[in-house]
């Protein structure tokens, strides 16, 4: 089949990859000038950063996928295990570190929460449980018709801890305000809240603490470009500066796309890793979808986005390691900016990658690549960007030099930031949101879009904001599912 495929951000490269595989004849028209969508890079005067994610998980979805293109991901990606996992820095002065040896972390734990450090061990088998009834019910699950849903276990359903938040079940498990508050930060991982979110979520501890939280070497866009590596050796074509207008649709059928520029491709099959609720809202031309199923995708609620500031500073902090997160001191109240009221925090959790700890190419010798980045709102009336990115950038740096990183404003010599409307103006994410859609509701796994359309034949969704979810695992399982499903209906 001739395929064409919308964006090249992780979900449609590893489309690409494993339909040309499978020796169809694959198309990728992406609107920017490089791969990895929101997985993307910036460089200046000596300073790499990673502008996407930071931490990688569940690596061997990465290598089942490398190894259906018959190769091996180990020839293309170094992965290096963290020791810490992350550094977390309490308002009151207290530290605590992950290790990634459980015994190490234990040890810490005596120290800062000993009526907590049985819990600890108690809460990861609880999150390895979870893991266990969800993954293959959900996770790796295309959940599109009967077929697929009747593969539930009934059991395993009401055994995945929907019916409260994450936030009560992990205070009904800890003593210490400590470990509450770093139990309830996984959440964030999708762009949900904790005090919103079905205590499912509890799940992502274990996939980070127990299965391993790994980083790349030379940076986490090197993912992206390891799977363009591959897809151009699987002979796909990439369209760079191509930016869509509409697909083509006839008689409830894609048919192709049409670029702005007036180009029109034909194709046996579409497939958008363009924003589902953008696709079905701004791409399928009027009279296609109904009223009622375009309305539903407008009322899909975006994760929230993030504010990041990008700093190349002429020193090194001995305090900071590869992953660092600063809480706030009211976490709730936090949320409730963000969520609800939909402003940005006024005492902010911070989250600083250091790469250059890991990497020293990263920066100039003797200093340091900072990645800062905070949770924010997605886009709304209620807070304007473009009054407030320069002093939201300055509040941030003044908190960080009042919890340690003295004098940090002298230091600076590249700074850049990116704000949700960069999210949205880029990448044309819902919203600006990062994360794709939140999972702010227990049924959340049961109300993203789907990989395959049901009102338009042969067009196919994958990436963050469709099922199983964001983040680089979440995002090329979709790509898995939406093949699973082309050849169900398509090669069949």
């Amino acid at each position: 089949m001739n395929i064409s495929i919308i964006g090249a951000g992780l979900g449609g490269l590893s489309a690409a990859c494993l339909l040309a595989a499978k020796g169809h004849q694959v198309s990728v028209f992406e609107k920017n000038g490089n791969v990895g969508g929101k997985m993307n890079i910036s460089e200046t005067d000596g300073y790499r950063f990673d502008t996407g994610p930071s931490l990688l998980t569940m690596p061997f979805i990465l290598d089942k996928l490398f190894k259906e293109c018959r190769v091996n991901l180990s020839d293309y990606l170094t992965l290096q295990p963290l020791d810490p996992i992350c550094k977390y820095f309490y308002p009151d002065g207290t530290i605590f570190n992950n290790y990634e040896k459980k015994s190490a972390t234990i040890e810490e734990l005596e120290s800062i929460a000993p009526e907590d450090v049985e819990a600890y061990t108690k809460f990861l088998n609880y999150s390895q449980s979870l893991y266990q009834k969800t993954a293959d019910s959900f996770i790796f699950n295309p959940l599109y018709n009967f077929e697929d849903l009747k593969e539930l276990d009934l059991l395993s359903f009401f055994g995945i801890d929907a019916f409260t938040t994450v936030s009560k079940r992990v205070d009904s498990r800890f003593e210490s305000t400590y470990l509450r508050k770093f139990f309830k930060r996984f959440t964030t991982y999708n762009g949900s809240s904790p005090y919103l979110a079905p205590a499912t979520l509890n799940v992502i501890p274990h996939v980070e603490i127990n299965q391993g939280g790994y980083y790349v070497k030379g940076g986490l866009y090197k993912v992206a470009e390891a799977f363009e590596k591959l897809a151009i050796s699987l002979n796909v074509d990439f369209i760079f500066n191509a930016e869509i207008d509409r697909i083509s649709v006839e008689q409830k059928t894609a048919k192709g796309i049409v670029l702005k520029d007036g180009s029109h491709i034909q194709s046996d099959l579409v497939i958008s890793n363009s924003d589902a609720t953008e696709t079905l809202t701004q791409l399928i031309p009027s009279g296609n979808i109904s009223s009622k199923r375009k309305k539903k995708a407008e009322s899909i609620e975006p994760s929230c986005s993030g504010y990041v500031l990008l700093l190349g500073i002429d020193k090194t902090y001995d305090q900071l390691v590869h992953h660092n997160i600063f809480f706030s001191e009211d976490y709730e109240h936090e949320f409730k900016q963000i969520f609800q009221e939909k402003v940005m925090p006024d005492d902010p959790t911070i989250y600083i990658a250091n790469t250059s700890y890991s990497d020293t190419e990263h920066a100039p010798e003797g200093h340091s690549n900072l990645f800062i980045l905070v949770n924010a709102p997605f886009l709304s009336k209620h807070y304007d960007w473009d009054s407030n990115h320069q002093k939201y950038g300055d509040i941030i740096i003044q908190e960080l030099e009042e919890r340690g990183l003295s004098e940090l404003s002298n230091h600076i010599r590249v700074r850049k930031h990116i704000t949700p409307n960069d999210f949205y103006e880029k990448y044309l994410s819902n919203k600006g949101s990062i994360y794709g859609t939140s999972s702010n509701n227990k049924f959340s796994a049961f109300l993203r879009p789907r990989n395959k359309s049901r009102e338009i034949d042969k067009l196919y969704f994958v990436g963050g904001s469709t099922h199983p979810g964001g983040g680089i695992p979440l995002v090329v399982q979709s790509a898995f599912n939406a093949v699973n499903l082309i050849g169900r209906y398509e090669e069949n």
